[in-house]
Formats: C-alpha cells, sequence, structure tokens
C-alpha cells in the first residue's frame, strides 16, 4: 500500500523553519511514497516549495508533487502536480511537461473523467469522517469506484490510524493519502 504525505499549514507552520523542521520529522518518522506540498495561504509558496522539494529529495520520497500548478511544478523540478477537481483542462498541459499528475475527485464521474483524460492517478475523497469534507463516502464506495477505473486510487478523508490504512487496503485502494495520519 502506497502512502502519500500531504502537507497542511495548520500542521507544518508558517514559516520556512518551521516547515522543514516538521517536514523532515514526519519523513523519517513515516517515509511516504508520495509527498505533495499544499499550502493555499502562504505569500511564500515559491519559496517553501522549494524547500518541501529539497527535504523530500533528501529523503528519497519517491514523487514529489505540487499543489494546483503545473508550470511551477515544473519549473521546480518536481516530480508531478496534484490538481483540484476543478482543473481537469490541465491534465494535458500537465502531461505534455512531463509530469506525474494526481487529480483530486470525489464522485465515480470525476474519477472516470480523470482516467479519460490522462491522470496518472487520483485520489478519491472523503472515505471517512473529516473536518469540512462532506458526508464521507464509505468503504463500499471506495471497493465500486476501484473496480471501475484501472488508474491508481489514493483514499484520501480521515484515515488517521493503522486501522483505517488497513481498511482501504482491504478495500482495494492503490495506496492512502493523508494530512493528519503523518503528523
Amino acid at each position: 500500500m502506497k502512502s502519500y504525505l500531504i502537507t497542511d499549514p495548520l500542521y507544518y507552520g508558517h514559516d520556512a523553519v518551521t516547515l522543514k523542521d516538521k517536514l523532515e520529522r514526519a519523513l523519517n518518522r513515516h517515509m511516504p511514497d508520495f509527498a505533495l506540498f499544499r499550502d493555499k495561504e502562504t505569500p511564500f509558496y515559491h519559496e517553501f516549495a522549494r524547500i518541501f522539494i529539497d527535504v523530500c529529495r533528501q529523503n528519497n520520497v519517491a514523487k514529489v508533487l505540487l499543489h494546483g500548478d503545473g508550470l511551477i511544478a515544473h519549473q521546480y523540478g518536481a516530480d508531478g502536480v496534484h490538481l483540484t477537481s476543478h482543473q481537469f483542462f490541465e491534465i494535458a498541459h500537465a502531461k505534455s511537461r512531463g509530469l506525474y499528475v494526481m487529480v483530486s475527485t470525489h464522485t465515480h464521474m470525476q474519477a472516470l473523467m480523470a482516467q479519460e483524460l490522462g491522470a496518472d492517478a487520483v485520489t478519491y475523497s472523503p472515505i471517512f469522517s473529516t473536518p469540512d469534507k462532506g458526508e464521507p463516502k464509505g468503504l463500499e464506495d471506495l471497493k465500486l469506484i476501484v473496480d471501475k477505473i484501472s488508474i491508481p486510487i489514493f483514499a484520501l478523508g480521515g484515515i488517521v490510524s493503522q486501522e483505517k490504512v488497513n481498511a482501504v487496503e482491504a478495500a482495494g485502494a492503490y495506496g492512502f493519502a493523508s494530512i493528519r495520519y503523518f503528523v
């Protein structure tokens, strides 16, 4: 089961030193296969993205992604980009830059569309209850979408324990993504 660490300034701080320190600790403790720098608030996104990529490279993260902007991901040497569920039109642009493309999806139709448009993988959420993310999809729904598409699916949402990791693995997910599991 692949693991996908996602940052959030609530847990990784609002300054470069805190980001670096907390990220290094999380990577050393959990050794995720994928990592995403996601911070929609900071005016220092470019500086923090570079720090994030450097720390991930030093810790041998296999796939290092930036959130929402394939051009920046390409320019900064990230492996890929994680697009929102409103950015399907960006999939082809990101692929043309040689990027690995992950797309956030919340319905079966979105997951199928992401696959059809060439995404390499999707997150599907929320699987379990998570703050401000709506009604959980649940494990049965996760099993249904796993059976419908051929690209990797990372279960996301409320995965905060090994028990929940085991449950999404049993449902057939390729991996799990989380913010809180890794902190």
